[in-house]
């Protein structure tokens, strides 16, 4: 899919979920290039009188609805947001997610925790049947990361620590290495979550399972409502 689609999908699907946003809600902000453009058009709306509070999954996303003037608040000051829209690497028929190509996924899932509604929002690239193809992220701290390495392999899957460009490990917001694992088709994604969070070292992985409210997919011109 050409890039420009890609994106024009994305504004797509970040518009259509302006609707879950409510005057007076607290809206949980997520994280990536789809996030992104839903913080923008929320930015617009709040230019434009809607009264909100933004609690963001990560400091870019931090960063850039300050820039738009978007009031924000903690998850210290206020543990109940009323919805939250992100994106997603992958998304099943049953809404199971791969999330964390943007390294976010830790404070991701918390933020989706604390959520009442969590609504995804994609272009049509990211459905898939099965979970997998895209490399699932696993955050460790430091200290574990060959152990952890070492029994993530042993579970079929080839790992590769994440890299920044200069070569070095890449670092979460929380100082932690992420590791992207390859495991091919995910038939059990519910197993492997389990195990995955068994693991001491692991701090989270980017299986979001039994999450999504709502799953809006942009496929060119139409934007596709999915819910569980």
């Amino acid at each position: 899919m050409p890039n420009d689609q890609k994106d024009q999908e994305k504004e797509a699907a970040a518009r259509a979920s302006l609707r879950f946003v409510k005057d007076g809600n607290v809206v949980g902000l997520g994280t990536g290039s789809t996030a992104k453009y839903f913080i923008q058009l929320l930015g617009e709306q709040v230019k434009g009188g809607l009264r909100i509070r933004g609690i963001p999954s990560s400091d870019r996303s931090r960063e850039q609805a300050a820039s738009l003037g978007i009031p924000l608040t903690t998850l210290d000051e206020c543990q109940q947001i009323d919805v939250t829209v992100d994106g997603a690497d992958e998304v099943d028929p049953q809404l199971r997610l791969i999330k964390g190509g943007g390294g976010a996924l830790l404070r991701e899932k918390i933020v989706a925790s604390a959520t009442r509604q969590y609504v995804i929002i994609t272009d049509a690239s990211k459905r898939v049947p099965v979970l997998g193809k895209f490399p699932l992220p696993v955050e460790v701290i430091k200290f574990a990361q060959a152990l952890v390495t070492k029994r993530i392999e042993a579970l079929g899957a080839k790992v590769i620590l994440r890299q920044n460009s200069d070569g070095k490990p890449y670092l979460t917001d929380e100082n932690n290495y992420i590791l992207d694992c390859h495991f091919g088709q995910i038939r059990g994604a519910d197993g492997l979550a389990n195990k995955l969070s068994d693991m001491p070292g692991v701090v989270e992985h980017g299986l979001f399972i039994g999450m999504a409210s709502v799953v809006l997919i942009a496929n060119g011109s139409e934007v596709v409502e999915l819910r569980r």
